[in-house]
């Protein structure tokens, strides 16, 4: 029999160089790599426009509208937080085509059969959490792997979005009323912030941090996702801890639906899924938050930051790339950059240190 000397970390850090200890806290607190980064960012691109290679300046003011386009992405990325950390290859493509339809349903709710607001904000979560429950059942209870089950109701749910108004937005002054949950709000000492940030993404996020962190269900999904067949022999029920995974998906992306709506002063059948969709950002998020795509590992405040990160270097990018599309073209480049580079960055880490946080 092998006894398995175990060294303790504090042990361990004394025993390391400086450049390996620094080496190390970069690798395996992302949090503290993230934000080194987005000062990186941050400076470089305030050097730029102090040098005249941007179009427009890149201050607080700036930076603090652009948090309006990081609200639907920080959240879809808490989402695919949820279903990554559920393990066996949890991953849900369907959450922006889920925004799509959830978004039409509280568009003809409001819009058009005269429901009231409030009423109707609750019957669009709950209809992105039954959507949610239906990749649940196909991913935890019939088995179906993660990556085709969510393929699949991602081309259903798009195609019903696209039927429900026969293709049309809806634009009716009730949905267009909406839009003032994203006016710009002053506080002492910040820049204009958009409404929705404090509203809407602080709550869901805190929400989402304390489910995780601090109740039984989060010990139970991070439990599955590292070793179901282990959980299974604690009593921890694996199907219905998956299933509420993709169920919670499901309400952040009808969450994400009401804010898409009030972004756009209307219901749009293609909300979700223009253009590259809501999906892939939304997963690169997560994974450059420090989610690692094996399950088991990942933690809402560094899908946050990330979220911040990426949001300000498009931001600055659109800025650098005035004409015509070319700024958008070279966000998908960085974005698919940032993808690779975090994979391999949470490979690297749980290899060499064996934990990630």
């Amino acid at each position: 029999m092998t006894e398995i000397e175990t060294v303790p970390p504090a042990e361990q850090a004394r025993g390391e160089s400086l450049a390996s200890r620094v080496l190390r806290i970069a690798l395996t607190e992302r949090i503290v790599l993230l934000a080194v980064l987005l000062v990186v960012v941050v400076v470089w691109f305030r050097v730029l426009g102090a040098g005249g290679y941007l179009v427009a300046p890149y201050d607080l003011r700036y930076l603090g509208n652009a948090l309006e386009s990081m609200v639907p992405f920080a959240l879809l990325a808490v989402a695919e937080l949820y279903v990554i950390v559920s393990g066996r290859g949890g991953i849900d493509l369907s959450v922006g085509a889920i925004v799509s339809l959830a978004g039409m349903v509280f568009g003809l709710m409001v819009g058009v059969w005269g429901w009231p607001v409030l009423p109707s904000i609750v019957a669009c979560i709950v209809v992105g959490g039954l959507l949610g429950a239906v990749n649940g059942a196909l991913v935890a209870y019939l088995r179906f792997p993660a990556l085709i089950a969510t393929l699949a109701t991602y081309y259903a749910y798009s195609s019903l979005a696209l039927v429900s108004n026969a293709n049309a937005p809806v634009s009716t002054p009730p949905v267009v009323a909406m839009h003032g949950l994203t006016r710009n709000i002053t506080l002492p000492l910040l820049p204009p912030i958009p409404l929705h940030v404090f509203t809407i993404l602080l709550p869901c996020a805190v929400l989402a941090w304390v489910v995780l962190s601090r109740s039984t269900y989060g010990r139970s999904l991070y439990a599955v996702g590292t070793n179901d067949i282990a959980a299974g022999y604690a009593t921890v029920s694996v199907s219905r801890t998956r299933f509420t995974a993709y169920v919670v998906s499901g309400l952040l992306s009808g969450v994400v639906a009401l804010v898409t709506v009030a972004q756009f002063a209307s219901a749009r059948p293609d909300a979700g899924t223009v253009g590259n969709g809501m999906a892939l950002p939304a997963i690169t998020v997560a994974v450059l938050g420090g989610v690692a795509i094996q399950g088991g590992i990942g933690r809402v405040g560094g899908v946050l930051v990330a979220a911040l990160l990426v949001t300000w270097l498009n931001a600055g990018m659109l800025l650098a790339f005035p004409e015509g599309a070319e700024g958008s073209r070279y966000q998908l480049l960085a974005l698919g950059l940032v993808l690779v580079l975090s994979a391999l960055l949470n490979t690297v880490a749980l290899r060499r240190y064996g934990r990630l946080s």
